[in-house]
């Protein structure tokens, strides 16, 4: 009963051991600054700000589509709810520390306090937009959370410099 368990891995030669695996390596400052350049941050507050955009102009077509204005609002609440929770979760992130611990509960009870928000928001949208229009709520909503993915696909990366 206190036998080790053969899970069927033999070497079958020196280059199959660990030892050949290449060491970590760390990044020199020069290295480190070079692919910084390469990988620029994007900010929270710029994904926020196309989102919010995105939003606007969802509601004005929706608007257009929809004379009345009851789906142009259905439309705005949407945004809003997309919009808001990630202003409350990129604001709550602001706060740098050099703790990986404290980092990851920080996201998590932001992210958890972002949920919180979006549901009540949703629970409540009968509520605060007269004569809701769900599809134009939840279409919205959908269009504007996508479009963080848009900004981080579509962001703009530094022109390659060669020397020769």
């Amino acid at each position: 009963m206190g036998e080790p368990l053969d899970h069927g891995f033999r070497p079958t030669s020196d280059t199959d051991t660990e030892q050949d695996e290449p060491a970590f390596q760390p990044l020199t400052p020069i290295e480190a600054q070079a692919w910084k350049a390469r990988n620029p941050m994007i900010s929270p507050w710029r994904i926020i700000l196309a989102q919010a955009a995105l939003g606007l102009l969802c509601a004005l077509v929706t608007g257009l589509i929809a004379p009345g204005g009851n789906a142009a609002w259905s439309a705005l609440y949407g945004a809003a709810m997309v919009v808001v929770p990630g202003s409350l979760l990129a604001r709550g992130m602001a706060k740098r520390t050099d703790n990986p611990a404290a980092a990851a509960a920080g996201f998590m009870f932001w992210e958890l306090v972002k949920i919180a928000v979006a549901v009540t928001m949703l629970v409540v949208a009968a509520k605060v937009v007269p004569d809701l229009s769900w599809p134009a709520l939840l279409v919205t909503m959908v269009v504007c959370m996508k479009m963080g993915w848009m900004v981080l696909l579509l962001k703009r990366r530094p022109p390659v410099v060669t020397t020769t």
